[in-house]
């Protein structure tokens, strides 16, 4: 059994969807959390091999990129689908919501307080309906899941955003979208996530 560990910092963001995917695969890891990033993480910052969490060790190697664990982990688990077409579907919706997320993260880091209003307006009015409106119709159109009606990596991965997208608009952004609210809580119910989040950090910003 390879030894993992996953290094990142003590906020449920892009960490949360790989802590899902090993918690719910009952695999074992050590959990690094980088609590100081003013002080901790310029020190932790040149060892990683590109300078950016998360990272997953495996017996001794380190591998970047939060989408890629996730693939790799999915892998491991049967969580990608049945064929090669399914794995296209899967991983163009997982880095669709990424490319969401990004939205989030440029508003979060925007340092002129006039520029980064505007950009929450535009999240809560334009970008935020527009691309919750399109996962809303095809959770349901596949029963429940973002994909064959079945659970699959991406859903751990939107599931796993969404703690983050809440607190940086201080709102409940599926508070509207009854489809994804259903699958949210489907997957928290899991039981090894449901025992993982009773625990986990609060995404406090």
């Amino acid at each position: 059994m390879p030894k993992y560990k996953l290094i990142y910092f003590n906020l449920p963001v892009l960490g949360e969807p790989i802590k899902y995917l090993l918690h719910y695969g009952g695999i074992e890891f050590e959990d690094v959390q980088i609590k100081d990033r003013v002080n901790e993480w310029p020190k932790i910052k040149p060892t990683m091999p590109f300078g950016q969490v998360p990272v997953l060790e495996i017996d001794g190697k380190r591998y970047p990129q939060s989408l890629a664990i996730c693939r790799y982990l999915a892998k491991q688990l049967n969580l990608i689908g049945k064929t090669d077409l399914d794995q296209l579907e899967i991983d163009g919706l997982a880095d669709t919501i990424s490319e969401f997320r990004k939205l989030f993260s440029l508003y979060y880091r925007e340092p002129d307080p006039v520029i980064k209003a505007k950009k929450k307006e535009s999240l809560e009015n334009i970008e935020v309906p527009y691309f919750l409106d399109k996962f809303e119709e095809i959770v349901k159109n596949n029963n429940g899941y973002f994909h064959g009606g079945e659970l699959s990596y991406v859903d751990f991965f939107f599931v796993g955003l969404v703690g983050a997208f809440n607190a940086l608009l201080d709102k409940d952004v599926l508070a509207n979208y009854t489809n994804l609210k259903s699958l949210k809580d489907k997957v928290q119910a899991i039981p090894a996530i449901q025992n993982y989040l009773k625990d986990a950090p609060k995404p406090i910003f």
